[in-house]
């Protein structure tokens, strides 16, 4: 499934989510069982489509599977020096929790969410910068990119007073 055609959408990595809500309400409704008669397989669908748009991580992941850019299992390469990096800040977490608690949490929360942000403005702009056809370098980098930011995603996860590490899937 691509969640672009499905909800009808240009394929691009800006779209905004007054945009992608426009498109799935329209379309939903067009298949809903008391308007149209419609099938729910069509709105699972729609929904699946909705929520991979509207996470900005998961629409560049589907993005770059469509520019035919290599998926997360295939590619797992990462910037120089980040791994070392993420192994140093984890400790610093790690260590700050045990000593500080619900503040420390907050300040670790606040620097991912800037981390996050971060990498969503890069993989934006080298969306934005990939020629057309787009070459596979570009397509590379910016796996490199997506490979990081789920890092942070993952440390984001974590910092949740609540994360369960047995949900994970």
């Amino acid at each position: 499934m691509d969640p672009f055609d499905t909800l009808g959408l240009p394929a691009r990595f800006d779209l905004d989510e007054g945009t992608i809500r426009r498109a799935y309400l329209a379309k939903v409704g067009a298949v809903h069982p008391d308007a149209a008669g419609g099938e729910g397989e069509q709105a699972s669908a729609l929904n699946e489509a909705r929520a991979i748009l509207s996470d900005p991580e998961r629409r560049a992941n589907a993005l770059l599977a469509r520019l035919g850019g290599p998926i997360k299992e295939s590619d797992r390469s990462l910037p120089d020096g980040f791994l070392a990096g993420m192994m140093e800040v984890r400790e610093e977490v790690e260590s700050d929790l045990a000593r500080g608690g619900d503040e420390a949490r907050r300040r670790w929360e606040v620097w991912a969410t800037n981390r996050r942000s971060e990498y969503e403005r890069r993989v934006a702009e080298a969306f934005a910068g990939l020629g057309d056809p787009p070459a596979a370098a570009g397509l590379r980098a910016i796996r490199m990119e997506l490979n990081a930011w789920r890092y942070v995603e993952r440390l984001i996860e974590q910092l949740d007073p609540q994360y369960d590490a047995t949900r994970e899937a």
